[in-house]
């Protein structure tokens, strides 16, 4: 029943977590499809298996039985003169054939030492994996909002190309009627040539971000077309409290630090005796009087190692694991630190580019009806070419610069959404 109620209450916490990212089904269809495709994946799954096998191996403690076969030459022969006889008391060619057992009764910790950091190791690997699925989600989600970036201004660029062209037709009827000069007609084209070049940067852009999006993905589309991605902003205290709790690096370092701890474990017991029992049976030669006669024998016993010094070793190992444990504590103090620091400028970023985006707003619309205003005039002659270029260009860099907004905006949500560790593809 308690495993019921854990298991519920785990599905309940995941959900209210993920409902904290808002987040396309497209995209998140491209994450999912990447931990399957990308290789970097498999490889560290990989090493879950690696970890897995490691624990088997510490686990065991089975009785170990060996197959032996020895021969030796001695000379001289050991004799002595008994009755006027030389009685051998050893022979010249040894033989010994046995099959010895043994098994470590005590080992007073050393295996439940080195159980408890298999354990740990498997942890860590397990984790180690979500890790690299986490970054790899963040890598395809910039990818992908980067295509809708660039998606979107090539059709700001294809507007900007059609009020050109549109006014080139005007340029090109008044010059036919005497109403205008040919560096007129030059300078427009000159405006569409340029304006088309910068669609040609955007569209070797977008291509570049398609393949790199083939390349963690599989696929190159991304059926994107708004910067979408949304997440609830909170406090600085509320999302850092968050990121310690769910991002995977804060689960790594405590991974390390359980490692480090184990290992002082296992250093511990260096110094630890051991109780072993063992048995062998076979067939010698050596027993008195039919010395080079092969018998069968058998022997069995238990055997007591104490350590009495090591010249220091175990303390010096015991002290070095400890720093290593002090070391990783430390590492956590850094990440604490540049968590926060990550957060306040994540923060910063969000709420300058709203501010950017809303005082975008009123600027275009007054761009828009200076170009209306300008395209009026020259129709009319009383305006001049100039003018025109001017209010396309004004436009233009409107509305890109409002495009851009929207999309540091979004790439701050994302970075947001790393930061408090969401999984928003589940």
């Amino acid at each position: 029943m308690k495993k019921i109620l854990y298991s519920v209450a785990l599905i309940l916490l995941t959900q209210w977590v993920n409902a904290q990212v808002l987040v396309n089904n497209d995209l998140k269809n491209l994450i999912t499809q990447s931990f399957t495709y990308f290789p970097k994946v498999k490889e560290t799954q990989n090493t879950v298996e690696t970890a897995r096998e490691k624990l088997d191996i510490a686990r065991v403690n089975n009785p170990v039985i060996d197959g032996n076969a020895m021969y030796n030459f001695v000379e001289p022969k050991i004799t002595l003169p008994i009755d006027g006889k030389e009685f051998q008391f050893a022979p010249v060619h040894n033989a010994n054939i046995n099959v010895s057992a043994s098994y470590t009764l005590l080992d007073f910790g050393r295996l439940k030492s080195n159980v408890e950091k298999a354990k740990t190791d498997l942890q860590f690997a397990q984790h180690n994996v979500e890790y690299v699925k986490s970054d790899l989600a963040n890598q395809v989600a910039i990818l992908y909002y980067n295509i809708v970036f660039f998606k979107r201004a090539i059709t700001i660029q294809d507007s900007v190309l059609n009020y050109l062209n549109e006014n080139k037709k005007i340029v090109e009827s008044k010059l036919k009627n005497g109403d205008a000069i040919k560096i007129d007609l030059l300078n427009i084209q000159a405006d569409i040539d340029a304006a088309q070049n910068r669609k040609i940067d955007f569209q070797n852009s977008l291509q570049r971000q398609q393949n790199l999006l083939a390349y963690t993905t599989g696929q190159m589309q991304a059926n994107g077309k708004a910067f979408d991605f949304d997440v609830n902003v909170k406090n600085v205290s509320d999302i850092f409290n968050e990121a310690q709790s769910n991002n995977i690096e804060y689960v790594l370092a405590k991974d390390k630090i359980k490692q480090a701890v184990n290992e002082v474990g296992i250093a511990k017991t260096g110094d630890k005796p051991s109780v072993n029992i063992g048995a062998n049976t076979g067939f010698k030669n050596g027993y008195v009087p039919y010395v080079n006669d092969m018998r069968f024998n058998y022997a069995a016993g238990v055997s007591l190692k104490l350590p009495i010094y090591d010249g220091g070793k175990t303390k010096r190992q015991v002290k070095l694991a400890e720093t290593i444990v002090k070391q990783n504590e430390l590492s956590v103090e850094t990440l604490n630190n540049n968590y926060r620091k990550d957060i306040e400028q994540a923060l910063t970023d969000i709420q300058s580019n709203i501010d950017r985006i809303k005082n975008m707003d009123g600027q275009i619309e007054q761009v828009k009806v200076a170009q209306e205003l300008a395209t009026t005039r020259f129709k009319n002659d009383i305006g001049t070419n100039l003018e025109i270029t001017n209010a396309s260009t004004n436009v233009q860099r409107a509305e890109l610069n409002k495009l851009q907004y929207e999309y540091q905006l979004c790439l701050a949500k994302v970075e947001l959404a790393k930061l408090m560790g969401y999984k928003y593809w589940q």
